[in-house]
């Protein structure tokens, strides 16, 4: 009989998961996580875990968490990576383990059906297309029968769909307890059911939300837990400056507007005092972003300053906003939903406002622009103190997990950036022997990535690459403009099927891609993680360039002088390690099974012409390197089966 207390003995050979899982396979790092992760929880520390692709490390850290004892958050990077974990692998450990617990599964309430925003779009019989009529259709069909409310359900109605956002509610327009479908609510429920969980899945963009409307006093949407697991945790430091930043952006002043509008609707009389602020908002908004049209994408707020026209726009908003604000406060008591409307204007009047006077030096303020519309925000430039705090009030374990979470061995930059001082750390190799299983491939005789043609020397460099492989292949790009002339020069050179971001849904591209056999698919960002394509269907990822964060962004620009004002060499101390981790992520995406074979093409000089190059070679799985394409076609020749 094995001791429950020994989580290392339930994962290994002799343990349930062996007898019980069909392809379970036990591994030493797997037991050496769920060790590390049982301690951390029963002694509330704070641990880093770093365990390698293919460790098995959902299992090693549900297993303890199942059988503490203790309220445990498990957060993680994606949606989708949400389902998988609570449909799929939180099932299989509950049923070994016959742990009786209860589990939920909580996300932001814009993937829960609103069924009093169905009902009003349904009456309001807008006139949509066909298509959108269509969705339409199955949304209220599917409304009858849906247990959840949660979209994800319904695979019919794309993710994308203009019809999500009218059929779905936002903290802003929600009326709460005054809702006439409130009993029924699906955010209602599945918060409730949160409340009253063991444990609880959740994802990064649902804790932050949370926490940091706790740490603002106005209560929690999730339970006080006794541990908080993160998986993918390398994505929190980018999240954690989303939602500790002030932004406003033009869409939610429009809707605003547009929401004002709507409500009076059966309010006698309020038309006449409600239209002119709310069409004053809405042309002001317009005004601003055509004022902003002389700047670049993104910048600091400063270039804003400069420009005396955006100067007034944005003068103008913050009068025409403030008006609509005490309009609607005139008209607060008439209906919740105006109460709503009110209590949204002092927001984001007193919102923009300090966005746009703040001179603190703690904060970065900064624009974005989009094709019709804009952003303004103010981050924190260091984020360490706020997450510090956070944590100090949960008086929790904190679990931080990922492939991908050192540099060359040290958690060092990964513990700056949230503020964990002297954590636990673990570092558990992956069991795929990338010895025999994988090659790195450093083609030679490249320029400077600098180069205007060096996108052009990349593709004729690859191309012997791509048919040593018969395709079968990623190419991950560091810009969308790099994507975009790669796609040009391979359209009429390779015979296999070409699938290229941007020109169909991120899932739909992967699908394609898994079933063509031997494709060739072009991705930036969000190609570079979160991606697994196990088996034949990819044997080469090639990465055209080191992954540094654009120069332009004002948030990274302020961090880097004040890490320099500090005595740190933002160079080595911040962009190096940063671009490490990306650098991981992308190559990660090669062997995701024991029976993988691949290449991973890393293309950039500067990996063997600068001492910084180390760095990420020494931080990438122990492989066989080569200049030699010779050695890629041997490689590839050595393939027991060939593709034909």
């Amino acid at each position: 009989m094995i001791d429950h207390e020994d989580v290392a003995a339930l994962l290994g050979t002799e343990g349930p998961f062996a007898r019980e899982l069909p392809n379970f396979a036990p591994r030493a790092a797997q037991q050496a996580m769920a060790r590390a992760v049982q301690h951390a929880i029963a002694e509330r520390e704070t641990l880093i875990a770093e365990a390698g692709t293919g460790t098995g490390k959902t299992f090693a850290y549900l297993v303890p968490a199942l059988l503490s004892g203790e309220r445990v958050i498990v957060s993680t990077g994606t949606k989708a990576l949400q389902d998988q974990l609570y449909f799929r692998d939180l099932p299989r450990v509950r049923s070994v383990l016959g742990a009786r617990l209860k589990t939920a599964l909580l996300k932001g309430r814009s993937n829960y059906l609103c069924l009093y925003r169905l009902d009003q779009t349904v009456r309001e019989g807008a006139t949509f297309d066909r298509a959108q009529a269509s969705q339409l259709a199955a949304v209220r069909a599917w409304s009858a029968r849906t247990r959840r409310g949660d979209r994800m359900e319904l695979a019919e109605v794309p993710e994308e769909s203009p019809l999500w956002p009218r059929v779905t509610s936002t903290p802003e327009n929600c009326l709460g307890v005054e809702c006439p479908f409130y009993d029924d609510c699906h955010v209602i429920k599945a918060r409730r059911e949160a409340q009253e969980a063991d444990l609880v899945v959740v994802n990064h963009y649902l804790l932050f939300a949370d926490l940091a409307l706790k740490q603002e006093g106005f209560g929690e949407i999730l339970p006080g837990a006794n541990a908080f697991i993160l998986d993918e945790a390398h994505q929190i430091p980018e999240l954690a400056g989303q939602f500790f930043s002030q932004s406003i952006s033009a869409r939610q002043l429009s809707d605003l507007a547009q929401d004002s509008l709507s409500e009076c609707n059966g309010v006698t009389g309020a038309i006449g005092l409600v239209l002119e602020p709310a069409e004053a908002v809405q042309d002001a908004v317009r005004r601003l972003r055509l004022a902003m049209d002389v700047l670049p994408e993104r910048g600091p707020f400063h270039q804003m300053e400069a420009k005396h026209e955006i100067g007034d726009a944005l003068h103008a908003l913050r009068d025409v906003l403030a008006a609509l604000t005490d309009v609607l406060a005139s008209q607060a008591e008439r209906s919740r939903g105006f109460a709503n409307a009110h209590e949204r204007a002092a927001l984001m009047s007193e919102r923009l406002d300090r966005i746009a006077e703040r001179e603190s030096e703690r904060d970065v303020r900064w624009y974005e622009l989009f094709p019709r519309g804009f952003a303004l925000h103010a981050t924190p430039l260091d984020l360490a103190a706020p997450l510090r705090a956070m944590r100090e009030q949960t008086q929790a374990a904190w679990i931080y997990t990922s492939a991908t979470l050192s540099v060359s061995s040290s958690f060092d930059h990964f513990a700056r950036q949230l503020g964990l001082e002297d954590p636990q750390t673990l570092h558990v190799e992956s069991p795929f022997d990338y010895e025999k299983q994988a090659l790195c491939y450093l083609p030679a005789g490249l320029p400077d990535p600098s180069a205007r043609d060096y996108t052009d020397r990349v593709i004729e460099a690859v191309l012997p690459v791509l048919h040593a492989s018969h395709g079968r292949a990623f190419l991950l790009f560091t810009s969308h403009r790099a994507l975009r002339r790669a796609a040009e020069l391979l359209h009429e050179r390779v015979p296999w099927p070409l699938f290229v971001q941007g020109s169909a849904p991120r899932h739909q591209l992967l699908e394609d891609f898994r079933h063509s056999g031997h494709g060739v698919l072009l991705g930036a960002a969000s190609f570079w993680e979160g991606v697994d394509v196990a088996g034949e269907a990819l044997s080469v990822v090639v990465i055209d360039k080191l992954p540094f964060a654009s120069p332009d962004d004002p948030v990274l620009q302020a961090r880097l002088e004040a890490l320099e004002q500090a005595g740190i060499n933002p160079f080595m101390g911040w962009q190096v390690p940063s671009a490490v981790i990306a650098l991981k992520q992308g190559a990660g995406r090669l062997i995701r099974d024991v029976h993988d074979r691949g290449v991973l093409v890393l293309c950039d000089p500067r990996l063997t012409s600068k001492g910084y190059g180390r760095l990420f070679l020494n931080s990438l799985p122990a492989m066989p390197r080569t200049k030699e394409l010779a050695q890629v076609k041997a490689f590839f020749d050595d393939e027991v089966s060939a593709p034909a």
